[in-house]
């Protein structure tokens, strides 16, 4: 199996095979702890730093390891790369680690995580497995932030409230009121809330690959068109 170009591992990783909209992995960490843009942006910044970290490493021993430790060696890594992750949270956002709680330490489950670790690190050289964690971590870390901006929005109407938790006393004043007057949509804050804004952004993706694909046929039908001509009178 040839390695992809790089161009292709970004395509992948943020629209074609996005974990969250396309794999439908990590579930339960997108629908819990996007309240808020500031509780997303602190679980995707978590999760890209154990993406890029596992894969690094699992694409480092691939020829080392042999098939039946396979897997726990990767669960070892992994879990190893979340500790990491939790301690820096613990000095640098202890707060925000607070409110994350179980789902800091969940990451070492995350059918993301793992995935990769096994579909791709696990097969391809250094860089480009690197890459991988990287647009992969970026894809899902971009739909977590989407569904807690406008969960967050609707469900209080302002956005980047508290991010001084995540980025310090610079972000204090960085809440954004739409609506001063507004009573909130409690629906939204909810779990249900995040089913169905999920589902709405699925929808739209398929929506938007579908048009896509019918503009691209378009094209290729006018192309590949055959045309008559028609030859009157006499050659000599």
């Amino acid at each position: 199996m040839s390695t992809p170009t790089y161009g292709q591992i970004t395509h992948n990783g943020l629209w074609k095979n996005n974990p969250a909209l396309v794999q439908l992995l990590g579930l339960c960490p997108l629908l819990a702890v996007t309240a808020s843009v500031v509780n997303a942006l602190g679980l995707a910044i978590a999760t890209l730093f154990v993406l890029v970290t596992s894969n690094l490493c699992v694409s480092l021993i691939r020829n080392v390891v042999t098939e039946s430790i396979r897997l726990p060696a990767f669960v070892l890594i992994i879990a190893a790369a979340v500790t990491g992750t939790e301690l820096l949270m613990q000095a640098y956002a202890y707060d925000l680690y607070q409110i994350l709680g179980i789902f800091l330490p969940l990451i070492t489950t995350n059918c993301v995580i793992l995935g990769r670790a096994d579909a791709f690190a696990a097969k391809n050289p250094l860089l480009p497995a690197v890459a991988d964690g990287v647009m992969m971590g970026l894809g899902f870390g971009l739909v977590l932030v989407v569904l807690g901006a406008v969960r967050e929005l609707l469900g209080t109407g302002a956005v980047l409230a508290n991010m001084d938790l995540l980025l310090g006393p610079m972000a204090q004043d960085w809440t954004l009121v739409v609506a001063a007057d507004y009573t909130g949509l409690l629906l939204a804050i909810l779990p249900p809330g995040a089913f169905i804004i999920t589902g709405l952004m699925i929808a739209a993706k398929n929506r938007i690959d579908t048009q896509i694909a019918q503009a691209n046929q378009t094209g290729l039908d006018i192309q590949t068109g055959s045309k008559r001509v028609r030859v009157t009178g006499e050659i000599a």
